[in-house]
């Protein structure tokens, strides 16, 4: 089964969500390390991010990194220690507060603990520096674990990158490494040697000149980020821009490549804008229209750090090349899944990685309603059950939660399986729609859970979305609709759902030449005449939701 597993991981592992997958197939252990990483203690709960100021000089020959990191925030309980995150591969050189006073602090593991000689009272506003260096973590296959990868281009020149999701921003900087908390903008100090380029998040603001042979490249990020969105792009690219104009808004899209691939990614980001049309008309406009949209090329396949995505899927149609659609679409995936995690990962983010199926399942139903888009509803929804032979259903797809842990790996196909079942269920595309548009809208810039998306969707929706949640999200396997046909003349049905949450109900659709009938089927067992019905022509629906189907007389 691992062999199994590998080889799909190396076919898609993006689909796979191979670590979680590998880790799920046996009961996971949780350590203190776990604790410190994903659980809000009082040490951490106690202080609100407000602003960073992180300068990081690469030194590409050794592989090491020398930087220094302030920090603004604002005291929520009163304290006299914090938590800050950097991984112990790093040594930290020096904490110093706002009046250059040294600060004394402790490790434990990839943890700083951080004393400060009085009290901080509630409400009160401090600025500490953190200063570091070594050798950061290198991630063994980006993106699917995190840290630097140190290469070289088709050309021979240094290609520098950092991906960091789920492991963490502190594998290469220190910060409060926790999603629950955003600083309300960012400036992002990259020091590179002057015959390369650094591409980060937000606008460049200025290059300045250090010394001789090496540059800074500054950039301002105007909106809350999340600290894992954090990246560097350090290597020789050129650049070429377009624009996308929402009504009296203009969006500039810039596009940084290698020279050799110029013209390729001329042509190939040329679905950039009708993408954005896309999901402009879904989900609201593009989030972070100051800060603008980039692709830049890397040497991994991809990530979606905010407003600078990270792109290496080579030029290629599907997903390297494979058709990821399953139904013979040629889009390249790349560009459109990462694209959408800027509104689904991006715009509103999961307090807790446990809830990662909101920016995945949310992210993979956009490339359903993206092809819906361009070559309509049919092909949408063969798209979304395409989807289907992705899913495992051998574990839930919300992990546990304060130990920095993702559900299962089905959260990309099973949350967008689980959004089209929804759908179906409202049975009203407009209401359906404004839902995403609400979503978006009332979250937006903030850190949530899944609790709150659930609670906003049922609300709005009218119905009892509670336990179809609960099924499909803390459960792992999926409903069974189970019935038998009683009668032939008059044709009577007998039906129930078998399913893990006692009270779950969802309507199911039965088609019959041209006679339909949506049935409202609970856990308990129900029986109904269907005139124009016959066992010869019944057709259960599950195409238009994710179940199984059980008949029980054959």
């Amino acid at each position: 089964m691992k062999q199994l597993v590998i080889y799909l991981c190396t076919l898609f592992p993006i689909a796979f969500n191979c670590q979680a997958q590998l880790f799920n197939s046996a009961k996971p252990e949780f350590t203190h390390a776990d604790s410190l990483r994903g659980f809000l203690s009082p040490i951490r709960s106690c202080y609100d991010v407000k602003y960073y100021d992180l300068s990081v000089a690469l030194n590409i020959p050794d592989q090491t990194i020398n930087g220094s990191n302030s920090i603004w925030f604002e005291v929520v309980s009163p304290t006299k220690i914090i938590q800050v995150d950097l991984t112990e591969k790093l040594t930290v050189a020096s904490i110093t507060d706002e009046h250059n006073n040294k600060l004394n602090f402790s490790r434990d593991g990839n943890a700083i603990m951080i004393s400060f000689p009085t009290m901080l009272n509630k409400d009160m506003h401090y600025k500490i520096k953190i200063d570091y260096f070594g050798k950061p973590v290198v991630g063994k296959m980006l993106p699917w674990d995190g840290g630097f990868k140190w290469t070289k281009d088709k050309d021979g020149l240094p290609w520098v990158a950092v991906a960091c999701q789920g492991t963490g921003a502190s594998v290469w900087w220190p910060c409060k490494d926790h999603q629950s908390d955003e600083p309300d903008s960012m400036m992002i100090n990259i020091t590179v040697p002057k015959t390369l380029m650094d591409i980060s998040n937000g606008r460049l603001r200025k290059k300045t000149p250090v010394g001789d042979d090496m540059m800074q490249y500054s950039w301002f990020v105007s909106y809350p980020i999340n600290t894992y969105n954090v990246t560097i792009n350090v290597g020789s690219f050129v650049h070429f821009n377009d624009w996308h104009v929402n009504n009296n808004d203009t969006l500039t899209l810039d596009y940084y490549v290698k020279s050799y691939n110029l013209e390729k990614a001329k042509k190939q980001f040329e679905q950039v804008k009708p993408m954005l049309n896309c999901f402009e008309k879904y989900f609201g406009k593009y989030p972070f229209y100051r800060d603008g949209y980039k692709l830049v090329e890397t040497p991994y396949l991809g990530m979606e750090h905010q407003s600078c995505i990270a792109y290496g899927n080579k030029y290629k149609t599907g997903y390297m090349g494979m058709d990821f659609s399953g139904i013979g679409l040629d889009f390249d995936y790349i560009i459109i899944h990462e694209t959408a995690h800027e509104w689904w990962g991006n715009n509103i983010t999961t307090k807790d990685i446990a809830d990662m199926w909101v920016h995945e399942g949310f992210g993979s139903y956009a490339e359903v309603l993206y092809t819906e888009c361009l070559y309509g509803k049919a092909k949408a929804l063969d798209y979304v059950n395409a989807q289907r032979k992705k899913v495992g259903n051998k574990t839930p797809i919300i992990g546990p939660y304060d130990v920095n842990t993702e559900g299962s790996g089905d959260m990309y196909p099973k949350g967008s399986l689980l959004l089209n079942t929804i759908r179906q269920y409202i049975d009203n595309d407009s209401l359906f729609f404004s839902i995403l548009m609400n979503i978006q809208k009332t979250f937006a810039y903030q850190t949530i859970t899944s609790a709150a998306i659930e609670s906003l969707m049922t609300k709005q929706s009218g119905k009892n979305l509670t336990p179809i949640f609960d099924q499909y999200l803390r459960h792992a396997a999926i409903p069974v609709f189970e019935y038998e046909v009683v009668k032939d003349k008059p044709f009577q049905l007998r039906y129930r759902w078998k399913a893990d949450v006692a009270d779950f109900d969802l309507p199911v659709r039965i088609d019959c030449n041209k006679e339909n009938k949506r049935l409202n089927v609970t856990t308990q067992w129900q029986e109904t005449t269907l005139a124009g019905f016959d066992s010869n022509c019944l057709i259960i629906r599950d195409d238009l939701g994710y179940f199984k189907v059980t008949k029980l007389n054959k």
